[in-house]
């Protein structure tokens, strides 16, 4: 088939299975509600992809209270992350090791230190800024996921281990920033066990939760999909912009993690001008407007069922691209053109400051 060519005004990119591939840890976070609330994680997997965690939340979880929800939605958002950092962080893949091989982990321990901190500034055209971020100057807020589990690690200390101080292995490679521990060389690797290091520099073992034990045994960590740098690095700024499922703390902390800078306007779940999440339009109607165009002249890049069906009914032109379902599962959902990846769409800036694209479907 001869390649297909368009114009538009702006693109609006989904995030997660279109830009970004987190889908391991949303599935292993998933996974650890659906058997938190006893269910089928297969079947709560399943029905959660490509919609808002408060939505999700809603239905799984409806227990929750209103006055709970945008804490309970940071706090999934925030084990999303900790399972994709897990391996990297205190699993095998940790690159900071006592000489047994049990990995060192800073403090406070989660994935939120790998999380730039966000002020209502940082997309000044972007999401309203977080209900609590108000409030958390004038009245604090609970714990957050990392610091609670950081507590928790805390107290469940293996007790017969005291702190001592870390010493430089003579054999490390500074670049690793490996550190042995005195009289520990004949200890044999547990993956239960961890070392917290404290602001004195000093080493405390931990023993992590079964659950935490799993989340650093895989690999799952956020990866760029092929074809989104070249696509991004073409676009004019103000010519594109972020709708996602997934609100301030996923979606900057997945972007961060892979390079890609989140733009001004990035549209998240929890933006409070948003009547309806996908598969409702508003989230794609809501990104066109900031940027000062008309859906109906932008290009929408999805990968979810509700995605593309949110991107159709905003009158955009969509481009699904099978990163992250079989082409059986989305091909009758509306999109207008069914491309692998990304890397299957080119676009060039027309003098007028237009976008035209070329698609090899």
């Amino acid at each position: 088939m001869a390649p297909s060519t368009f114009v538009a005004e702006a693109v609006l990119f989904d995030m997660d299975g279109t830009l970004t591939d987190s889908i391991q840890a949303v599935e292993a976070a998933w996974g650890k509600v659906a058997k938190d609330i006893g269910e089928d994680p297969v079947h709560v997997i399943a029905a959660t992809h490509g919609k808002r965690a408060v939505d999700n939340l809603s239905q799984f979880r409806p227990e929750i209270k209103q006055h709970e929800m945008d804490d309970e939605v940071q706090d999934f958002e925030e084990s999303i992350l900790y399972f994709a950092d897990a391996y990297s962080t205190h699993g095998r893949g940790s690159r900071r090791q006592s000489s047994c091989g049990t990995p060192i982990i800073g403090s406070p321990f989660g994935s939120g230190a790998n999380t730039p901190a966000l002020t209502s500034g940082s997309s000044s055209n972007s999401s309203a800024p977080h209900s609590r971020s108000n409030s958390i100057a004038a009245y604090g807020r609970r714990p957050s996921f990392a610091q609670r589990l950081h507590s928790r690690l805390v107290m469940s200390a293996v007790p017969e281990i005291t702190s001592r101080p870390k010493v430089a292995s003579p054999t490390s490679s500074p670049e690793l920033n490996d550190f042995a521990i005195a009289d520990d060389e004949d200890e044999s690797y547990d993956p239960a066990i961890v070392f917290m290091e404290g602001e004195d520099g000093s080493l405390t073992k931990h023993r992590l939760e079964a659950w935490q034990v799993e989340a650093g045994a895989v690999d799952r960590s956020v990866r760029i999909l092929p074809g989104v740098k070249r696509m991004i690095s073409s676009l004019p700024d103000g010519r594109y912009a972020v709708a996602t499922s997934g609100a301030r703390t996923y979606a900057f902390g997945c972007m961060t993690r892979v390079g890609i800078t989140p733009p001004p306007v990035t549209i998240t779940a929890d933006d409070k001008r948003l009547k309806a999440g996908k598969p409702a339009p508003d989230p794609f109607l809501l990104a066109a407007k900031e940027l000062g165009f008309d859906a109906k002249n932008c290009v929408v890049f999805e990968d979810s069922p509700s995605g593309i069906r949110a991107g159709v009914a905003s009158g955009a032109t969509v481009i699904a691209v099978c990163t992250s379902h079989d082409r059986a599962k989305i091909e009758n959902c509306g999109a207008h053109y069914l491309v692998e990846n990304m890397d299957k769409v080119s676009v060039q800036v027309l003098p007028s400051g237009n976008l035209e694209f070329t698609v090899d479907a």
